[in-house]
């Protein structure tokens, strides 16, 4: 018998024996075959033709809010069936939201029977977060088939957050407390945890609301009478308010200490009136338009100066002049086009506006204005050693020199007349006229 030859693996193989790699290939194509079950819900959904409807926002109507609660909380866990919801849910709106725009929305959801709110805003938190894309709430009516688009109130999605709120309780039993109960109260919580200055401070003003305590109506009779009345201090504030002058020692020797300069000029002001001195130092010249006729005719007597010292002092004289003088037509009704351009420095003006103007109206009151003359010719008495001509200041000031004299008298000066030249020279001790009164 004739040995059988050797069969090929390969090429002898029978139909139901196939190469591995072969059987992989078709198990992958059977599997690509298969529908998945997502395109099997597809399939099974209904399909729906729609006619879709943008809706833009409208701004006499609220578009719609749509919030979030990332604490996990379900506002209807606690409704049954078809009861109606027991969550309250309010929107708060900025009260200038019309006219300014701003978007500031505030969204409160408050469980029923619970002191808990959820709290979300379109100005606060997570809404501040700069917005990458916008929003929109599409709502799908199957009867009418339409899909309408409705874009979200402020473009935000609100993160309600849970707050504490206040129970309808507790604002009963706060109704029913009385004035002298919360007084008790608040006494009772400042002496507990009041600092050591806030109790001084109470202490003060309980005592000055005593009003019924006889006793202490009796000490305080007691230290009226036993109080020493300086009749001298008193005399000299009639005379300050009855004459309106600046700070002065009526008991000085020598002019200069009569109107103290450093109470006119403060410590603080010196180094803002150096304009003039600088001007001059430079070798320029002072313009009359922008500098008082006052100024401009005392720069020569200022040259001849002979001590540095001196002349710093005379210029800044004469600056605190020009700024008080500008100030007066700043705020009058014929001269204020003459000062427009002049620019007081902000130390200056804030203290002439606390010293002279009325913040109720923009002109001057008259009694704040004789303060301010008196003030000028205070300083025009030491700018021409304590003997000056008002002639030119009379013009700077826009009066007669036939009431700038009695501005003079009122500072203590007497008027004489030398050389056809009628001067105020102020005299010490400081006499000051006596009011006139009428019968």
């Amino acid at each position: 018998m004739k040995p059988k030859p050797e069969q090929d693996p390969v090429t002898h193989l029978e139909d139901d024996d196939e190469p591995a790699t072969t059987a992989k290939k078709k198990n992958k194509k059977r599997k690509r075959d298969k529908p998945s079950s997502l395109t099997t819900m597809a399939q099974e959904a209904e399909r729906v033709t729609a006619k879709v409807e943008l809706i833009p926002d409208q701004p006499n109507k609220t578009p719609p809010l749509v919030g979030y609660f990332p604490s996990g909380f379900n506002p209807q866990s606690g409704d049954q069936g078809e009861e109606e919801t027991t969550t309250r849910v309010r929107v708060y709106r900025n009260m200038n939201e019309r006219k300014h725009k701003t978007g500031r929305l505030e969204l409160v959801v408050s469980p029923a029977e619970s002191s808990v709110e959820f709290v979300g805003t379109s100005y606060a938190g997570e809404a501040m977060a700069p917005q990458f894309c916008q929003y929109a709430l599409g709502v799908l009516d199957k009867e009418s088939q339409t899909l309408k688009i409705v874009p979200i109130a402020s473009n935000k999605i609100f993160r309600l957050e849970p707050r504490v709120g206040t129970s309808d309780i507790a604002d009963k039993e706060e109704a029913n407390v009385t004035e002298e109960q919360q007084a008790d109260m608040k006494a009772m919580l400042d002496t507990r945890y009041g600092t050591k200055k806030f109790l001084r401070k109470s202490k003060k003003l309980h005592d000055l609301q005593k009003e019924n305590d006889l006793e202490s109506q009796k000490d305080l009779a007691k230290k009226i009478k036993s109080v020493k009345i300086n009749k001298g201090a008193l005399e000299s504030a009639i005379v300050d308010t009855v004459l309106n002058i600046p700070p002065y020692d009526s008991s000085a020797t020598i002019p200069e200490l009569a109107y103290p300069l450093d109470k006119i000029i403060l410590k603080g002001e010196w180094d803002f009136l150096y304009d003039i001195y600088e001007l001059l130092q430079v070798g320029q010249e002072v313009e009359s338009s922008a500098y008082p006729s006052f100024v401009c005719n005392r720069i020569q007597k200022w040259r001849e100066l002979e001590k540095d010292a001196e002349k710093r002092v005379r210029a800044c004289i004469f600056s605190y002049i020009t700024h008080l003088v500008k100030f007066k037509d700043q705020h009058s009704m014929d001269a204020s086009a003459s000062a427009k351009n002049h620019r007081i420095p902000s130390i200056l003006r804030q203290k002439f506006l606390s010293s002279f103007s009325n913040p109720e109206s923009k002109r001057l009151p008259e009694d704040k204005i004789h303060l301010l003359i008196s003030y000028v010719l205070v300083l025009t008495l030491h700018a021409d050693n304590f003997q000056t001509n008002p002639a030119d200041i009379a013009k700077d000031l826009r009066m007669s020199e036939v009431s700038l004299r009695y501005h003079y008298e009122k500072l203590g000066c007497k008027l004489k007349r030398e050389k056809n030249e009628l001067l105020a020279i102020l005299s010490v001790p400081l006499q000051f006229p006596k009011p006139r009164r009428r019968r």
